[in-house]
């Protein structure tokens, strides 16, 4: 089942917030397969003040970040599926990343850049989810890695 969610339904599922909320719409989520989401890059974020001064390029971690924020929507609702849930985003849960492997950079991503953020389940073991993960800009990968993220309940327990 292919679900899209807007900017409201994704505050719903991440606990992030602005600047820190890095996606700004899922075109589709599929529990327990992948998600499709994106990122509006804009000339405007507050990391460009100094990243770099004259060459605006937006820091890697971040395309990282936006990626790892796909993959926790993409976790919480492939457990809930899994476990015969409900759809709905964990009242006090939280998801974290806590690895990655395979990270690549190809290209910069700039103001002006649409991140097409595409992540696959890979698989669940232990309370840990692993996912494939591709950031692309106009059909190019500008980033890819494995990207693993736990789930933990209210204050990180």
């Amino acid at each position: 089942m292919n679900i899209a969610m807007d900017i409201e339904e994704i505050r719903r599922y991440l606990p992030h917030r602005y600047p820190f909320l890095l996606l700004d719409r899922v075109l589709e989520v599929e529990a327990g397969k992948k998600i499709v989401a994106v990122k509006n890059v804009s000339g405007n974020e507050p990391f460009f003040q100094g990243h770099f001064p004259g060459k605006a390029v937006m820091p890697g971690v971040l395309v990282i970040e936006a990626m790892a924020q796909a993959s926790g929507i993409l976790g919480v609702k492939s457990a809930h599926a899994e476990m015969g849930l409900p759809d709905e985003p964990e009242k006090d849960g939280i998801y974290f990343f806590v690895g990655i492997d395979k990270a690549r950079f190809r290209k910069v991503v700039v103001p002006g850049d649409q991140l097409l953020l595409t992540v696959e389940l890979l698989k669940s073991r232990r309370g840990i989810w692993s996912f494939t993960a591709k950031a692309e800009v106009e059909g190019e990968v500008v980033c890819e890695a494995e990207i693993m993220c736990t789930s933990a309940g209210k204050g990180g327990k």
